[in-house]
């Protein structure tokens, strides 16, 4: 039997720990945030899919307009919160942003739900993992079903405290990558 005395947890990559890291790394950690912008736009940024889902759910409007100097192509429109739409992002914005155009509010985060593989080779690693997104509030959830899985994978990479969530850009995946280039699972 060996005993490993100077062993710690970390030592490892099991499927628990690299759960526990991803869930735990800031850019996992991170709300999806959404941009709100009202104002005068060009037909280039409308219809966009995002608001034709704030159009159905009653939280925005939109009104053929003339195109102001310095925006194009037309036609353009203006478009305007209704007091349904008020009432859904007042808690979520700042009274500064509240007399601002655009305005990016929090709409749904990241929730692990199974570590599908890992690959390790010396003290570098390959995780593949299941995940979905969980509104946070109403318009999140008008965006964001919590049915859909996504699969991405991250590189790990074990240092003198353990393994660790790869995070700055080098050549290996990083998860703000995989996270961004996720496939809907299978």
């Amino acid at each position: 039997m060996v005993v490993c005395a100077a062993c710690s947890p970390q030592d490892f990559l099991t499927r628990r720990l690299a759960a526990d890291l991803i869930s735990a790394s800031a850019t996992f950690k991170a709300p999806q945030k959404f941009l709100i912008q009202t104002g005068i736009v060009s037909s280039k940024e409308f219809p966009s899919p995002e608001f034709l889902v704030l159009q159905q759910h009653g939280w925005m409007n939109a009104s053929n307009s003339s195109c102001p100097a310095g925006i194009a192509p037309p036609p353009c429109w203006e478009l305007n919160l209704t007091p349904s739409g008020v009432d859904a992002v007042r808690t979520l914005i700042s009274p500064d942003d509240a007399s601002k155009p655009s305005f990016s509010i929090p709409v749904a985060r990241h929730e692990l739900t199974g570590i599908d593989r890992i690959s390790k080779q010396g003290n570098e690693a390959e995780v593949d993992f299941t995940w979905h997104w969980t509104p946070l509030n109403e318009i999140g959830a008008a965006f964001y079903s919590s049915d859909q899985r996504y699969q991405s994978d991250v590189s790990f990479r074990k240092y003198d405290d353990g393994w660790h969530v790869v995070e700055k850009p080098q050549h290996d995946q990083v998860l703000e990558d995989a996270l961004k280039n996720a496939e809907p699972a299978r």
